[in-house]
């Protein structure tokens, strides 16, 4: 118990790790043995949620820095006052618990990948230790080794694992994510020295005043802190994605395997609000409400344009990649507010929409799996022969419209509440998103499950119970939070109360 009381977010994020090389004496023919391997890595990370929630603490301390609970520090670098520092709050722990449940299911979907299983397996647990570390990390340096772990297993997943466009989509990834990181890089860097030689984010932030001061840029007077901000904003955004960064997406989930598929929009288009949020907002808060006029246009185009996309689509795994898009603005438009119901309703979404769209890309697997295309009008009257699976993906496309009862619904309408007092019009706008969202959901259903039956596909079996099993959980937490959203904002709310206040002090 000592263990895991002190060492509770490295255990959480290196299990998946050790898991991984595990699987490298796992003979090469027990492929049985690699997917129970991995399944049991990956739900270590699972089980310690337990210890985490019952152990956290929302309420504790006024600022940032106290406000950080299971902190383990110690030196890395010490010549460059580099630190294996760790914590976690109330922005991190929904993130962190996110992570864990998506990669637990994602994994048991992975049970039919048969091609080079060690080496899908392990890339799949080197994948989930660089996500949970990215959410736990605050060390900058830390921080940024692993948000780079992600972008090489993630590139090697869709590049060999994925469908007939795979090496495109796989190379357009890495290059519009290397392209952020290395604006990444050069922010740290110049924060490293403005800092006095320290990569502390805890101490960044504390520092932030400071950088608010004009610096000469190629012959030209900028503001310091807008530039980083600016340059950091460029690369959490292209991960989100925001508009118009957006482009990588549709490729990258059309062509990745459904399991990826799952973990990129679950998890990966979080990695960027969190990072915008961790660092961006409260390090440099000027810059943040200079900026957030900006933000909630890209919002807004995010929101409707991420949508009218996704009606326009004739392939369901493209049509759920808009979607998420769309659904990803709603997390902009709260961030853009700086309100306290603005940022619950932002972290809330990013919560949310993980769960809903994992449903979403593990149903459309489902189908893929049996018919071998993913073509909206090339089906038909399906509910007849699948009725099970039908329901299922009623829930799931009914939880993505945002019905109201179902958790989708309270994160939008808070991001709506929190935005509508700066930005009254930029929200109403917003607001037809929902409108197209309802469309192109209810049309895909009518499409795919209702009407004439086609005959071709009389034979399709039913939704299976592993299939049932990666779902059922996800619908559980859909309608759990959609009648007692509770449970969550009281869990972040503090935290973020105290974000809200940090950035509009400046």
């Amino acid at each position: 118990m000592a263990l895991i009381d002190n060492h509770l977010l490295t255990l959480m994020t290196f299990a998946p790790l050790a898991g991984a090389v595990a699987l490298l004496f796992v003979p090469k023919d027990k492929p049985d043995v690699m997917r129970w391997l991995s399944l049991a890595a990956s739900a270590i990370p699972l089980i310690l949620c337990w210890p985490l929630l019952a152990k956290f603490t929302p309420n504790l301390g006024t600022n940032i820095a106290e406000g950080m609970q299971f902190v383990e520090r110690g030196a890395w670098i010490p010549a460059f006052h580099i630190e294996y520092y760790i914590g976690a709050d109330g922005l991190s722990v929904p993130m962190v618990i996110l992570t864990a449940l998506v990669s637990f299911f994602s994994i048991i979907a992975s049970w039919s990948i048969s091609k080079a299983v060690r080496a899908y397996f392990a890339l799949f647990l080197v994948l989930e230790t660089g996500m949970m570390g990215v959410f736990v990390a605050l060390d900058f340096f830390l921080f940024y080794v692993f948000w780079e772990v992600m972008l090489l297993p993630m590139y090697f997943l869709i590049g060999i694992w994925g469908g007939p466009r795979k090496e495109y989509a796989a190379i357009k990834f890495f290059i519009y994510t290397l392209a952020g990181s290395v604006l990444m890089l050069l922010a740290m860097l110049a924060l490293y020295f403005a800092n006095g030689g320290s990569f502390d984010l805890l101490k960044l932030i504390e520092n932030s005043a400071s950088y608010n001061r004009s610096m000469n840029l190629l012959g030209h007077v900028f503001n310091f802190g807008r530039v980083l901000f600016i340059g950091l904003f460029i690369g959490f955004a292209i991960k989100v994605p925001a508009f118009p960064f957006h482009t990588w997406l549709p490729d990258a989930h059309v062509e990745a395997p459904t399991p990826i598929s799952v973990i990129l929009a679950g998890v990966l288009l979080k990695m960027g609000t969190y990072g915008l949020l961790r660092i961006s907002f409260p390090m440099f808060p000027d810059a943040a409400q200079w900026f957030a006029p900006y933000l909630v246009v890209i919002a807004v185009i995010n929101i409707v344009y991420g949508a009218l996309c996704a009606m326009a689509q004739s392939d369901m795994k493209k049509l759920v990649a808009y979607s998420s898009v769309s659904h990803m603005g709603y997390c902009l438009l709260g961030m853009a507010a700086l309100t306290p119901e603005g940022f619950s309703g932002a972290v809330f979404q990013m919560f949310n929409h993980g769960t809903i769209t994992a449903m979403l890309f593990l149903l459309v697997g489902v189908i893929y799996d049996r018919a071998h295309h993913r073509q909206i009008d090339g089906f038909g009257g399906l509910a007849q022969q699948m009725p099970i699976y039908a329901a299922f993906f009623a829930f799931a496309f009914f939880a993505n419209l945002g019905l109201p009862g179902l958790s989708g619904f309270i994160s939008e309408v808070l991001c709506f509440l929190g935005a509508f007092g700066p930005y009254q019009s930029y929200t109403i706008v917003s607001v037809t998103g929902v409108i197209i969202t309802a469309a192109y959901c209810l049309w895909l259903i009518q499409r795919v499950f209702l009407g004439q039956k086609n005959p071709k596909y009389d034979t399709l079996p039913e939704i299976n119970a592993r299939e049932v099993i990666t779902l059922v959980p996800f619908m559980i937490i859909v309608l759990a939070l959609g009648i007692y959203p509770k449970a969550v904002l009281d869990l972040m709310n503090p935290a973020l109360e105290i974000l809200v206040k940090a950035v509009a002090a400046s």
